[in-house]
């Protein structure tokens, strides 16, 4: 389970503090399927940095699984990062020198998964979103979505509990933007709790539950399903 609690962040921009987050608060169950929605500058992508261990609330509490986090060492942050949470971007950050079954296998090599093993758990996770023709192209020679879908494969690979998706389909045409969004949604079936931060309004529908940010704040948050079926922790 993830757990905020009255959380505040701030930024100093220049001479002038911007709040970020203003004492927000939310609770997401295992398998949950819920998009973040708001204007440019209203604290999605702070939010989500935020439930990824990749920034520290001002004040306020984050539990992840029922461990309070926020004032864990860096070093057990990032183990618990590697354990539970996969991150998608707009951009799809693989390394071009890099070959598909490569990038994918990049967050197992820097655990110190062995070749063999890796590999394996690489061209299964690769074949899982589509692509196991692809495993020896280099990312010059695929598509948008193509790239998208390696870079969820990456994601996926050390078997996270949680997907944080940053604008997963913003550089994608409609169809790229579909078949990614089908990959997202099947991997939510399989367990995977999905939470997506998104301007398109159309993609943000389809979550299960929605929620809008307006100036830091959580204004909204309305589902037709806020209890899962099932009640174990993430």
């Amino acid at each position: 389970m993830i757990e905020l609690c009255d959380v505040n962040k701030t930024y100093q921009v220049g001479e002038s503090p911007l709040r970020a987050l203003r004492d927000v608060s939310l609770s997401v169950q295992k398998g949950e399927y819920l998009s973040v929605m708001g204007p440019s500058g209203s604290g999605k992508s702070t939010l989500l940095n935020m439930l990824g261990l990749l920034d520290r609330p001002d004040s306020g509490s984050y539990l992840l699984n029922g461990e309070k986090t926020e004032t864990l060492p860096e070093e057990q942050r990032a183990k618990l990062r590697g354990e539970h949470i996969g991150f998608i971007f707009q951009s799809f950050h693989l390394i071009n020198r890099l070959t598909t079954l490569e990038n994918i296998e990049l967050p197992m090599m820097l655990a110190g998964v062995a070749l063999k093993a890796r590999r394996k758990v690489a061209m299964a996770v690769l074949s899982q979103v589509g692509l196991a023709d692809w495993a020896q192209h280099r990312p010059n020679q695929l598509s948008g979505g193509q790239l998208q879908r390696v870079a969820i494969a990456r994601a996926i690979v050390m078997k996270p509990r949680i997907l944080l998706a940053d604008e997963p389909t913003g550089n994608l045409d409609q169809a790229s933007g579909q078949e990614v969004i089908e990959v997202l949604e099947n991997l939510n079936r399989e367990g995977i709790t999905l939470m997506i931060v998104t301007h398109d309004h159309n993609l943000g529908r389809r979550a299960k539950r929605q929620i809008r940010m307006v100036d830091g704040m959580i204004e909204t948050d309305s589902s037709t399903e806020h209890a899962p079926a099932r009640s174990d922790t993430l």
